[in-house]
């Protein structure tokens, strides 16, 4: 048998008044969205040459970013660590053998027709290897006892690595040593010492603090250093002996 759907009447005037309002609600957020997306269209057409242009740059970049880093940083860092292997050689035989000092500056500006740290330095500013180069100048300036250029090319030297971004730093303190400049030397050891947290840099620049802490009259504060050392440190060279400048700090901080 054929059925039908019976058509549905509104019951009373009420309810016919709401079904039209909630037609009209739902017809006006059509409308609305239809004008939107019209006004977003005519937007485009009227845009859409500079749009290309602006979507056209962005691309640029990126491709040009990455173009950089395969075609020209690579190959230049490749580079730079080869014209780098001689001056590093002669600073490892400055620092493990005799004649340094003529080794440290063949290390600093070359010999053999090869480059030298700083031609690193001029040469591939940018790369990693100019980086590590500031390190091994300013170290090397540092034994030359060139103290001013040594806190310049250490300053230069960033580094997360665990050893040599606090030797850096406590290099920058030795530096101040020797240029009479105390309270920038103990400034750079506390911080050498803070940077990393290990047995071998952090003992060494807590030690080194505390006795620049002590000729500066600063007994709490270095105090507070060699009790660290003592407690934090107990197998570490320096606290071999550090119950003495304990001693010394409690009686200078005494009087």
């Amino acid at each position: 048998m054929a059925t039908y759907k019976k058509k549905y009447k509104a019951k009373n005037k009420a309810e016919q008044e709401q079904n039209i309002g909630e037609g009209s609600t739902t017809a006006e957020v059509f409308n609305t969205l239809d004008e939107t997306a019209s006004k977003t269209e005519a937007f485009v057409a009227k845009n859409q040459k500079y749009i290309f242009i602006i979507v056209g740059l962005v691309a640029a970049v990126v491709l040009g970013s990455l173009a950089y880093k395969e075609y020209v940083a690579k190959p230049k860092q490749a580079n730079a660590m080869n014209d780098m292997f001689q001056a590093q050689k002669y600073f490892d035989q400055a620092v493990n053998g005799v004649a340094k000092d003529s080794l440290f500056n063949l290390a600093l500006h070359g010999g053999e027709g090869k480059f030298g740290m700083l031609d690193i330095i001029s040469e591939y500013s940018g790369t990693p290897s100019a980086n590590l180069a500031n390190y091994y100048a300013g170290t090397a300036y540092l034994k030359l006892k060139d103290y001013k250029n040594a806190v310049e090319h250490l300053s230069n030297f960033k580094s997360d690595d665990e050893i040599l971004a606090a030797l850096a730093k406590g290099n920058i303190g030795d530096a101040f040593v020797q240029l009479n400049q105390k309270e920038d030397a103990l400034s750079y050891y506390e911080q050498a010492a803070k940077l990393r947290n290990n047995q071998y840099t952090t003992p060494m620049y807590l030690h080194k603090a505390g006795i620049i802490a002590l000729e500066l009259g600063k007994a709490d504060k270095a105090l507070a250093h060699f009790n660290t050392i003592k407690n934090d440190f107990p197998s570490s060279t320096e606290a071999a002996n550090v119950d003495v400048f304990i001693g010394k700090a409690q009686v200078l901080a005494n009087k």
